[in-house]
């Protein structure tokens, strides 16, 4: 979903951890500008009820910077599954604008030790999602964090993404020096099963910040933190004027 990779957590030296915020900034820029970035996403082609992909049809006839993929969600009416295609152009408009995404300086103290509760079961919770026009989307929550930020506590929910937790979080920031609807996280793992690592410095523009063809989810009230995150990526930058439909 996110062009961006975890990565285990480990306790670093300031300098190490400023060194692999730099590589992760890095890493970064290069997945958003693959051939399948999300920089790269033209088309989301939703199939009628029943009817499945052909990707060999789809492409024909295609530049060769074209390449096709399939997707699939739930039909928030019937429930039922819904298949599509996505079509990625790594010769598409915001590719060839693409400067930059613009961040905070890293900055140790948003680094932080949270407890995680797993829950047993399928535990499943209601993200809005940006272009479902106030629908909900039910996603797997494995787990609590709980943690205390500037004297605040807060249980998050970060849902299963491939594996992997997935943060959405809010803060005041958004729609100001950061992107309007959120941003996302990815949870580091400990060694210990009930501790989890979040390092905001990470934090990063979700793929609907790319491309008008993502549907991402919203951050839900308990992840949105009374303080400013000033950490992690701000918003893309683009250059000629170009501007990115999302």
């Amino acid at each position: 979903m996110s062009s961006a990779v975890p990565e285990p957590a480990t306790a670093p030296s300031s300098t190490d951890a400023a060194e692999r915020w730099n590589a992760w900034c890095a890493g970064r820029r290069t997945a958003l500008t693959a051939p399948t970035g999300n920089l790269a996403l033209v088309e989301t082609r939703w199939l009628p009820a029943g009817e499945l992909p052909d990707v060999d049809a789809a492409r024909a006839g295609l530049p060769d910077t074209v390449t096709v993929t399939t997707v699939s969600r739930t039909d928030l009416v019937t429930g039922a599954p819904e298949h599509g295609l996505r079509f990625w152009d790594a010769a598409a408009p915001a590719v060839e604008a693409f400067e930059r995404v613009d961040v905070f300086p890293y900055d140790p103290s948003w680094v932080l030790e949270a407890s995680y509760t797993p829950v047993p079961g399928a535990r499943r919770v209601a993200f809005e999602h940006i272009r479902d026009n106030g629908g909900t989307r039910d996603l797997v929550v494995p787990g609590d964090i709980s943690l205390t930020v500037d004297g605040h506590d807060y249980t998050l929910s970060a849902f299963d993404d491939d594996g992997t937790l997935l943060l959405v979080f809010g803060d005041p920031t958004n729609g100001d020096s950061t992107y309007g609807a959120g941003r996302f996280l990815f949870v580091e793992r400990t060694e210990d099963d009930h501790r989890v690592v979040l390092d905001f410095n990470r934090s990063f523009v979700p793929p609907c910040g790319f491309s008008d063809q993502y549907n991402c989810p919203m951050p839900p009230r308990q992840n949105r933190l009374h303080l400013a995150v000033e950490a992690g990526e701000k918003r893309p930058v683009f250059r000629d004027g170009f501007t990115a439909q999302h």
